[in-house]
């Protein structure tokens, strides 16, 4: 059986607000687990008036602190924005509270325009070059400590919390596969070169500690409403949650 999962972006609705549409998370996140649903992503995006999970592991907290058995995580964090001991403790202290149910899914786009990435103090040329670099570096902080080793990262250290290597492009396949991470494919933003990436990701797969087995996860649009009519006008909304499919 295929596990099915939840993308959510906090979307805030007309008329609604920022307490509004994490109430609204909260109660989604909530009603997954209880429909047996695998996971409960959210996303960060920044400087978008229609979305309320820029501050995204706060976000994940809000769900996480009102389920008990539903993988909580990031889908994902935007790592060229971040230093990764940032991320290690954060995602170290999120383990520490909800153990053995949060993933940290990474990805190197902006999540904003240039003006938003400026103010994020984020690296405007060469970010997405050090993003291979920047993983390695966040797993090294979440993995065991070393004899001698002089930066320690607490919360952080000895979490092992699960990586997952988010994109819309063969990139991310590519170092997915050369790291042994499971794979999270926008196939909502770029359809045409799903198949390609999954292909490559597959055929360069390297097994891992964290993981033997190549395990890709798609990602699509669904719209649910109660009439085809309005399934359709809740279709025309950009900021709708997105449904994860998983597959090996």
């Amino acid at each position: 059986m295929i596990p099915f999962s939840v993308l959510d972006l906090a979307p805030i609705v007309e008329g609604g607000d920022v307490a509004q549409a994490l109430t609204n998370s909260r109660d989604l996140a909530v009603n997954a687990e209880r429909l047996g649903y695998n996971r409960f992503w959210l996303a960060e995006h920044h400087a978008m008036p229609g979305i309320a999970s820029a501050a995204t592991a706060l976000t994940i907290m809000n769900a996480a602190a009102s389920t008990k058995r539903i993988r909580v995580g990031a889908g994902g964090i935007m790592l060229p924005n971040h230093a990764p001991i940032i991320i290690a403790e954060q995602f170290g202290t999120l383990e520490a509270l909800f153990p053995g149910r949060i993933d940290l899914g990474l990805g190197r786009a902006p999540g904003g325009d240039g003006l938003t990435a400026r103010a994020l103090r984020r690296t405007l040329i060469g970010g997405e070059d050090r993003f291979p670099q920047d993983v390695l570096e966040l797993q090294a902080m979440l993995g065991p400590s070393e004899p001698g080793q002089r930066l320690r990262v607490v919360p952080g250290e000895g979490s092992n919390t699960p990586l997952w290597i988010l994109g819309s492009s063969t990139f991310g396949a590519q170092l997915a596969a050369a790291l042994g991470l499971p794979f999270a494919f926008a196939s909502h933003f770029a359809p045409q070169q799903m198949m390609n990436a999954i292909e490559i990701y597959r055929t360069t797969f390297r097994p891992s500690e964290q993981l033997q087995k190549p395990y890709v996860m798609l990602g699509f649009n669904i719209f649910a409403a109660p009439t085809d009519e309005e399934g359709r006008l809740l279709a025309t909304s950009p900021n709708a949650s997105v449904c994860e499919l998983a597959a090996r």
